[in-house]
């Protein structure tokens, strides 16, 4: 029959194609339990869903079918999608192990360069010239380690300080994991979901409320592409602030990038300061492990104004020098 049941399809909850059109009645109606009464208000009016079934509770068994089975299937994708953050996780841990172990060898290579042998100088010129070039010499370890650091300080110093992971811009604040961006923007306390202008593009992003004379609120090309199939939006009262609060849900076509900013123009956040999520180092195998340990002895370090291993480890190296050359005067030497 040419009813609701004609309808029905077996790969009818995989079908993609209507998702624009429930994605927009969703937000004209504003919300899913709206939908819902819409799509039973149809079934009940334009169908003989309800009273052509052939018992009294066949309605509610076909709805509970319906329910049951992509209940099983929605569980099914989280567990997917669980697993693949997971390993998408361990992938973005173990990539960032791999970039500082090449770091920091690279780092002890010119360290060790820095240092010239002087133990083949004449004893006689120890004192004299020798000791001189073992000042110089010292002098320019110190001094390349302290450039060394200060570079890295300057990488580390470019932007803002990220507030969790994102920023606070003029109408909206963002934050974001390695995977997702997630936008706030305040609207109006009464705004409904049938009232905003919401258009969230692959690189384009606009969010307001419709025919406000002031124009959107949030509008600009986005520092990155994302995947649209996956991004979503949604608005709810703010209680706190006595107004309604749209939340951005965007996916990132690059799951392994960190933004530095959500609109392109907007002030920059230092990358270098995001604190990635946390994953279970047993996952790792133990050379990342080890790599991975020492970042975090390296963060807590900086975090409490003390050196980091490889630091710590330039000290040394240097201390060590000095003491297999007694002869040699390190006044004058800068320890970093």
């Amino acid at each position: 029959r040419t009813k609701g049941h004609a309808l029905q399809r077996p790969a009818a909850m995989d079908d993609e194609r209507f998702d624009g059109m429930y994605m927009n009645m969703a937000g004209q109606l504003g919300g899913i339990d709206p939908l819902l009464d819409g799509f039973f208000g149809f079934l009940r009016r334009k169908t003989d869903f309800f009273t052509g079934a052939a018992s009294a509770d066949a309605a509610e068994a076909t709805v509970l079918k319906a329910l049951s089975k992509n209940k099983e299937r929605a569980e099914e994708d989280a567990r997917e999608k669980a697993a693949k953050e997971r390993k998408r996780k361990a992938e973005e841990e173990a990539r960032r192990a791999r970039v500082a172990a090449e770091r920091a060898k690279q780092q002890k290579q010119e360290d060790e360069s820095r240092i010239v042998d002087v133990t083949d100088e004449p004893a006689a010129s120890a004192s004299g010239e020798g000791g001189a070039a073992g000042d110089t010499a010292a002098g320019d370890a110190a001094a390349g380690g302290a450039a060394a650091d200060s570079e890295e300080g300057g990488e580390e110093s470019k932007g803002q300080a990220p507030v969790n992971n994102g920023g606070v811009c003029g109408n909206y604040r963002w934050e974001q994991s390695l995977g997702d961006v997630t936008v706030f923007v305040a609207v109006p306390k009464g705004t409904k979901a049938k009232q905003l202008n919401v258009q969230i593009g692959k690189k384009r992003l606009v969010v307001g409320v419709a025919g406000a004379p002031s124009g959107p609120l949030v509008e600009g090309e986005l520092h990155a592409a994302v995947k649209l199939e996956d991004s979503s939006w949604s608005v709810e009262d703010n209680a706190k602030e006595d107004n309604r609060l749209v939340t951005l849900t965007l996916t990132k076509m690059n799951g392994m990038e960190w933004w530095n900013r959500l609109l392109v123009g907007d002030a920059e956040i230092d990358t270098q300061k995001v604190e990635p999520e946390n994953s279970k180092l047993s996952d790792l195998d133990g050379e990342t492990r080890q790599t991975v340990e020492k970042m975090m002895y390296d963060q807590r370090q900086k975090a409490a104004g003390l050196p980091t291993a490889d630091e710590q480890n330039k000290q040394d190296m240097l201390k060590r020098f000095m003491e297999q050359h007694p002869e040699m005067d390190f006044s004058k030497a800068k320890i970093c």
